[in-house]
């Protein structure tokens, strides 16, 4: 199938995006100046419309949409309004929204692996399934979903097992639907962050945490949310139409392989 030419005017729906100091926020400012319209989707309502004010304050398209992208039919939903607020075609996707997990799997109910699983697996299952169709008709299509490191390792200095399942499992997400949507036009990738100074780590971190997490780290520090926004904003770019099925550590060297 020849390559449709990458649309001028198109929409980017990003989850997770209300955060005060999440990387939703960070996606949703560099995407917005890159000249992305945006549907902005989290379930802190007050949250996104404050990144909706300002994104349009500033001369930008944006839309905010309270939602949770663990029920079907609240998705449903999300992709109807986005259809009804006349914005371009959908052609980007970020999935950003996610829970932390600091309980040994030892001694995590039932009822906390679920959660976890339902954001980071399924919420990021249910919002690519809703894009994939609206991302055919327009011919070309990016999604990125958000791995961690710590489906790699295991667990971190705070998640734990459970959040390292939930996020091992997006990463088999992204690979399959890169197989199954590649002939579309559509690429898939993830990203995994390290250590990234947002409030997903257990609040605001402090010098001296920053210090501990940074130990072993080649780079010599936690990450900015800026920094893994330019990483989405440039795999949701007309340039990164021959990469998916990829991930893309973002751990300032600490993980090597």
């Amino acid at each position: 199938m020849a390559a449709t030419e990458f649309p001028h005017a198109r929409t980017a729906v990003v989850t997770g995006a209300g955060g005060l100091r999440g990387i939703g926020r960070e996606v949703a400012r560099t995407l917005a100046a890159e000249g992305w319209a945006l549907a902005l989707v989290d379930r802190d309502a007050d949250g996104l419309r404050q990144v909706r004010e300002e994104l349009v304050a500033a001369g930008h398209t944006a839309v905010d949409i309270p939602a949770d992208v663990t029920d079907e039919e609240s998705v449903r939903r999300i992709y109807q309004a986005v259809d009804e607020a006349d914005l371009p075609p959908v052609v980007g996707l970020v999935n950003l929204a996610g829970v932390p997990s600091p309980t040994p799997l030892a001694d995590q109910s039932l009822e906390e692996w679920n959660r976890v699983m339902a954001v980071s697996a399924t919420g990021s299952f249910l919002m690519l399934r809703g894009a994939a169709p609206r991302m055919r008709a327009a011919g070309v299509g990016r999604i990125v979903n958000t791995s961690s490191i710590t489906a790699f390792d295991g667990g971190g200095t705070f998640s734990k097992g459970g959040y390292a399942a939930a996020k091992a499992a997006v990463l088999g997400l992204t690979r399959g639907a890169a197989r199954e949507l590649g002939p579309d036009g559509i690429t898939v990738n993830a990203v995994a962050p390290g250590p990234i100074d947002t409030d997903i780590m257990g609040g605001t971190l402090t010098e001296e945490r920053k210090a501990e997490m940074s130990a072993g780290i080649p780079a010599g520090r936690v990450g900015k949310p800026q920094e893994v926004a330019a990483l989405i904003a440039f795999l949701l770019s007309a340039n990164a139409g021959y990469l998916t099925g990829e991930t893309f550590r973002i751990d300032g060297g600490k993980h090597m392989f």
